[in-house]
């Protein structure tokens, strides 16, 4: 990794086009409203591509320079996909080259010099590509990754902007529902489950690790990807936990596996459009498990959705790192680097400190960051204090929407007026 340079070459000629992939954040929008502000200081165009790369494969881009001030200002607090996402991954160059040659078709139509796709692992696989490509076309493209995903999975990166604030939802909800559980654990619930996010890491489920602190403070059970679920192990620590404090509170991966590798909520799984297992189910399996052999009244929750939307109780961490990563990709491409990424390097625990630096997208696409088995406790139930150290600094800071009159969040729309087509549709089959 190296520093990210500081001064952009004076007014390139060109525009510049950003994208959204896979799951949003609640801070994703904040790193679009960075790029476009970042871009509007240089007196540089800067366009959309509605969908992620499926907008610039169809060539529908919006123009960001129709949108007032306020507007993008607002932008970094809503939450969601401003100019729509997508799940597609392209194949390698030979086997999609049509389509790659339709992006080059794309850019030099538009005169676009510069391409940031704002995504995970998947992502930065295509921004690698596309910087390839524009070299054996004949076409200067500069393709810079911005970091982004709620699984925190991203290598190289200290931390993923989308996570820290995943994270502080996680925390706070399993506290909260704590409370409620043991308020009632008398006469009612005595086993809460809650599912979380994460294929096969475990970082959102170890967030939960912070709601609590001394031994009988939720959650008293959290399950980790990185760990063979063993359901007699499990049940017996449940049953532990119920005799010690009159309840339990489990905090579980959506991506826990059986020691043959199959996941436990495989019976609810199907596949999503990058060719992963679409997990979600282990919440109730877990719940069925517990009352069928504990004889225990359980409940369940699965957050899904509301995990990565929550701007509400964003991270100001996280939100400041979104808004910085925005602002040094813009930085990055117009200073003339090409298939990079601007990640977060933690310089200091306590205080925190961190700032941004560039790695190469060769060392990111395509890798996956698991949780440390130093951050794993030996029995396989908890975060270690090495976890606790990593994962507190962000989720500290608050950073809430403006509210308005009627209670609710004030959140914005934009225009996103279409930017006028120059080629032949094209067929994306």
């Amino acid at each position: 990794m190296h520093a990210t340079p500081r001064s952009p070459r004076p007014n390139p000629k060109g525009k510049l086009l950003y994208a959204q992939s896979g799951g949003v954040t609640a801070v994703i929008n904040a790193t679009a409203a960075a790029v476009i502000e970042t871009c509007r200081r240089h007196k540089i165009t800067a366009y959309a591509a509605r969908n992620g790369i499926l907008g610039a494969l169809r060539e529908d881009l919006i123009d960001t320079t129709r949108e007032s001030p306020a507007a993008i200002r607002a932008l970094g607090h809503t939450p969601g996909g401003a100019f729509g996402s997508c799940r597609v991954k392209l194949k390698s160059l030979e086997d999609d080259r049509a389509k790659y040659a339709r992006l080059i078709d794309v850019f030099r139509a538009h005169a676009i010099r510069w391409f940031l796709y704002n995504g995970g692992n998947d992502s930065a696989d295509t921004a690698l590509k596309l910087s390839q490509l524009g070299k054996t076309m004949g076409y200067d493209i500069r393709c810079i990754g911005v970091p982004k995903t709620v699984d925190n999975d991203l290598a190289v990166t200290d931390c993923s902007p989308g996570f820290g604030s995943v994270a502080k939802y996680t925390a706070v909800s399993l506290r909260e529902c704590a409370l409620d559980v043991a308020s009632m654990m008398d006469t009612s619930t005595k086993v809460f489950v809650m599912e979380v996010m994460g294929r096969h890491a475990g970082w959102i489920a170890a967030s939960a690790g912070l709601a609590g602190v001394g031994r009988d403070d939720a959650p008293h059970v959290i399950l980790f990807p990185e760990r063979v679920f063993d359901a007699e192990a499990f049940l017996e620590r449940v049953r532990q936990t119920v005799e010690r404090v009159g309840c339990c509170v489990v905090a579980a991966s959506e991506g826990i596996k059986y020691a043959d590798g199959t996941f436990v909520a495989d019976a609810h799984a199907g596949t999503d459009a990058f060719g992963h297992t679409q997990l979600g189910g282990v919440a109730p399996a877990l719940a069925g498990l517990v009352r069928g052999k504990l004889n225990l009244k359980t409940h369940w929750a699965m957050p899904d959705y509301l995990q990565r939307s929550a701007r509400h109780i964003a991270s100001k961490t996280d939100l400041d790192q979104a808004l910085a990563v925005g602002k040094a990709a813009v930085e990055l491409a117009l200073a003339g680097a090409n298939a990079v990424m601007p990640v977060i390097r933690r310089t200091a625990d306590s205080p925190y400190r961190w700032k941004i630096e560039t790695a190469q997208l060769d060392a990111i696409a395509n890798r996956e960051k698991r949780l440390p088995k130093s951050f794993i406790t030996r029995d396989g139930f908890h975060i270690t204090a090495a976890a606790r150290k990593y994962l507190a600094p962000l989720i500290r800071g608050e950073a809430p929407p403006p509210y308005g009159r009627d209670g609710l969040p004030e959140y914005v729309t934009l225009k996103n007026a279409a930017v006028k087509k120059k080629l032949p549709a094209f067929d994306l089959a």
